[in-house]
């Protein structure tokens, strides 16, 4: 499954079937996204510059902004992008395919979340995004929450809506090459501190 094919499948994607909560109702899908930003408020730095990569509608976003964040919305889905900005139209959002997105945002971020967006990515593809994303935090301090699943029994998605997972050995070694130190939480997703690349 390329980055093109996902990005593809994304922007043509019916709302309704891009989170299971979806179904149940849309209250639940918002207040989902208001409690993952309350979840992440326990890690990021107050009021920082906050990248949502994969922002989709806005769902994690929007809350983070409301919390008092300097957040900017950033997909590579122009679709998701509208969506959000009807919903926020006063939200800073940068449409991007991840691969440049240092020189894209052009300065230096606190921390970027990612959630439900590397499941998606080939093993190759993930680990661009993630340098890319490592690239655009502070060297010192940085940190990236990322939605990076790792297990005994790896696997790579073979469809857009697939799950990509890591053993744990290519996840260290990941970090290793790109600069990023796992730190401990709480968090149902990595939490990553901007470190020294081997």
């Amino acid at each position: 499954m390329s980055a093109d094919d996902v990005i593809a499948a994304w922007d043509n994607a019916d709302p309704a079937a891009i989170h299971p909560l979806r179904g149940v109702s849309e209250d639940a899908y918002w207040d989902s996204g208001r409690a993952q930003a309350d979840m992440l408020a326990t890690v990021l730095p107050a009021g920082g510059k906050v990248i949502d990569y994969g922002c989709g509608d806005g769902r994690v976003a929007i809350p983070l902004r409301a919390a008092g964040y300097d957040v900017t919305a950033v997909d590579s889905s122009q679709a998701m992008l509208d969506r959000l900005s009807e919903r926020d139209p006063d939200m800073p959002v940068l449409l991007s395919r991840g691969t440049d997105l240092a020189e894209e945002y052009g300065k230096k971020a606190d921390a970027i979340v990612s959630l439900a967006v590397l499941i998606h990515y080939s093993y190759a593809d993930a680990l661009d995004l993630i340098a890319q994303m490592r690239a655009t935090v502070n060297g010192r301090g940085g940190l990236l929450v990322l939605d990076w699943p790792v297990s005994e029994t790896p696997s790579e998605a073979h469809d857009w809506i697939g799950v990509t997972i890591w053993s744990p050995e290519a996840q260290a070694d990941a970090c290793q090459r790109i600069g990023l130190k796992p730190i401990d939480s709480d968090l149902p997703w990595g939490v990553y501190k901007a470190a020294k690349a081997a």
